[in-house]
């Protein structure tokens, strides 16, 4: 999943950035207003983290303008300003949730996670499809009760064609929620992978493949004998 961080404090910004993808998220990085802007206006996120207190424009400013243009990407606003009153102005001005300044980068994560979770129409953190099972909070999956084996990344894709199950996503738009602007991804990238969480997925039980190809489309996740392609 992608993310946005727009944060002028370089080392915070850093420290957020850096835990999101460790925990598998994709991660766009901004220092000021004006280009996080850009940033969400120009591409697909799944979530921003965004600061108030920003140079060029501040963040509320910033989410007014994403509403204006009708971008509705959950935002997660950080502020120091921690007052009843400016949390309530927050969350009126679009926002999906504010956190304080110091917090826990665990607690960021978790509101991050839910924010992308009701994204995709998912309240509940755990997702299955037919006899597997991914948790998100914990970050494990399981098929048939055997934990699956899987590295942030392979987490993160095959959490995506859950939430999305049922509907064919293109192997350009999985590679969006793979790489950010900073990585140069061969073409194959996300048929390797894919083919890791197939043979991983396999491995764990004889149950039907819950991967299937959609030649000239994409992947597509659902709990059907259709044969992969």
């Amino acid at each position: 999943m992608r993310i946005l961080v727009v944060e002028d404090s370089v080392r915070l910004r850093e420290a957020v950035a850096n835990a999101l993808r460790r925990s598998g998220y994709v991660v766009d990085e901004s220092g000021d207003g004006e280009d996080g802007l850009w940033q969400a206006s120009e591409s697909n996120y799944d979530g921003i983290v965004l600061d108030l207190m920003l140079p060029k424009l501040d963040g509320l400013d910033v989410l007014a303008k994403l509403r204006q243009r009708e971008i509705e990407t959950p935002v997660l606003l950080l502020t120091a300003r921690n007052r009843v009153e400016d949390r309530v102005t927050g969350l009126r001005a679009g926002a999906d949730d504010y956190l304080g300044k110091p917090f826990a980068l665990e607690e960021l994560l978790a509101r991050v996670d839910a924010l992308c979770r009701r994204r995709f129409g998912r309240h509940s953190t755990t997702v299955r499809v037919g006899d597997m099972e991914i948790d998100s909070d914990a970050r494990r999956a399981r098929r048939g009760g055997d934990p699956l084996d899987l590295t942030a990344r392979e987490f993160r894709l095959l959490q995506i064609l859950a939430l999305e199950q049922g509907k064919v996503l293109s192997r350009t738009r999985l590679e969006e929620h793979l790489y950010d602007e900073l990585a140069s991804p061969m073409s194959n990238v996300v048929d390797a992978t894919v083919y890791q969480l197939r043979r991983k997925l396999r491995a764990a039980g004889a149950g039907t493949p819950l991967i299937h190809t959609r030649r000239g489309q994409g992947y597509v996740m659902e709990e059907s004998p259709t044969p992969d392609t």
